[in-house]
């Protein structure tokens, strides 16, 4: 029975880390400095259903494989760090709690400020051979754009679509 629970954990994990690489290349607005799009939704219901450790690593993933299938500029592993640790704040604050407004702001909020606009602008300025501040105040606008669009994004697709399939308690 753990097998089949591991295995189901599995495809529905890589169904998800799919789903991000395609809404992450495919389905955003891509500049040289900053990336709009949808990919974190999945990393979202990933760390809501299996929990931190399992939402980093299949974020990882999806780093590497979307940079390796898809590369919008050179492979550097700071970005992948990121990522990880993305899906391991996602975890902390969503799995195996009620999934409320103040936990998806809490989690946004430090992804984005911590993470994205520290850590990714820190990478940027590293890569582009650029002043971290001089990179601020277009990463600003990014975060600014950003944050409420994951906060609204992620609450409605909590309330309307996850919370009713079906067996979704089982998966948690």
């Amino acid at each position: 029975m753990n097998k089949k629970i591991n295995v189901k954990r599995l495809v529905q994990t890589s169904l998800l880390v799919a789903l991000q690489i395609i809404l992450t290349r495919f389905c955003s607005i891509q500049t040289p400095i900053v990336r709009i799009g949808f990919g974190f939704v999945p990393v979202a219901i990933i760390a809501t259903m299996y929990g931190p450790i399992w939402a980093g690593v299949a974020n990882g993933i999806a780093d590497i494989i979307g940079v390796v299938l898809f590369p919008t500029g050179a492979f550097f592993p700071g970005f992948t760090l990121t990522a990880i640790l993305a899906g391991v704040v996602y975890g902390v604050f969503l799995h195996n709690k009620p999934v409320t407004w103040t936990r998806i702001i809490g989690a946004v909020l430090v992804i984005d400020i911590i993470l994205n606009l520290g850590l990714d602008t820190y990478w940027l300025s590293i890569l582009m051979g650029k002043g971290f501040i001089g990179l601020l105040p277009t990463r600003l606008l990014k975060e600014a754009i950003m944050i409420p669009l994951k906060i609204i994004t992620i609450g409605v697709v909590w309330k309307k679509f996850i919370v009713k399939l079906p067996k979704f308690s089982q998966a948690i």
